[in-house]
């Protein structure tokens, strides 16, 4: 006879395989696709089909390596310049007294505030009065900008918290500001600055309207933009299999970064979460 706590506890669990089914088909459902040629795709629409069309991935690799190279480029730069700038910023304003410290932290906060989309139209004045349109720097520079104020703040908030007496040490051993900043300050917060740059490579490789807007040169295209174009092309020639295959290949390299990074991602949730 089924329990009082199994009966009370079926529905929910029903619910949360339903969800479950629900988010992952999907999923399943691109990489079935993936693997099959025009026909397949009509006769078995739900489920696999054999035999498999490896075809269908070396077609859709030969448009999206190159996108996949730029992708990559822009948005390790971009983390990259993201965490650096960001960390000495965050250690100057957490260990240092100057006029207008708070003033300014603050005047930062609120730039949490804006919404990006304000700042579409007068950003894109800029860079084309600069004469930055189709470049990388185009979005380089902006995405750079665009990711200090969160992560000036979670750093700052983690560095503050720390014990003075690990810092007063340092320099009573005689280390100078940047030398208790690289020794010091950036290994504690490694977990923080990992969890920073992958989410600073998540939002180069979703951004679709900045580089839309942009860059008009193909060659200097990122995922986000070749996708779009990827899907008309194979759609408008009814060939679903290689533009499934190209989301799945376009979803590898973020799926090899979070087998590798989980735990140092989830680690800096955490410190960011508790320090912060």
């Amino acid at each position: 006879m089924m329990s009082k706590t199994l009966r009370h506890d079926l529905p929910l669990h029903s619910i949360l395989v339903i969800l479950g089914v629900l988010t992952f088909y999907p999923l399943v459902f691109t990489l079935f696709t993936s693997f099959k040629d025009n026909s397949q795709f009509f006769s078995t629409f739900w489920g696999p089909a054999f035999p498999l069309r490896w075809g269908n991935y070396a077609d859709a690799w030969q448009q999206l390596y190159p996108v996949l190279v730029n992708t990559v480029f822009v948005g390790v730069v971009s983390a990259f310049g993201i965490v650096f700038l960001a960390s000495l910023a965050a250690y100057v304003f957490a260990r240092h007294n100057f006029p207008g410290r708070d003033a300014f932290f603050y005047a930062i906060l609120a730039l949490l505030m804006i919404p990006g989309v304000l700042t579409l139209i007068p950003l894109f004045l800029l860079v084309k009065d600069l004469g930055m349109l189709n470049t990388y720097q185009v979005l380089i520079l902006p995405y750079i900008a665009g990711g200090q104020a969160f992560a000036i703040f979670v750093l700052r908030s983690f560095i503050a918290s720390q014990p003075e007496e690990i810092f007063e040490s340092a320099r009573i051993d005689g280390a100078n500001e940047f030398t208790i900043y690289q020794r010091i300050a950036v290994p504690m917060a490694k977990p923080i600055l990992g969890t920073l740059a992958i989410l600073a490579l998540l939002n180069t490789w979703n951004d679709y309207i900045w580089p839309s807007v942009t860059l008009r040169n193909p060659d200097l295209w990122t995922i986000s933009l070749k996708l779009v174009s990827f899907s008309s092309q194979w759609a408008s020639l009814q060939q679903y299999g290689p533009m499934f295959a190209g989301y799945v290949i376009a979803s590898i390299p973020l799926l090899i970064l979070f087998m590798f990074t989980m735990r140092l991602f989830i680690e800096g949730l955490a410190s960011g979460a508790i320090k912060a």
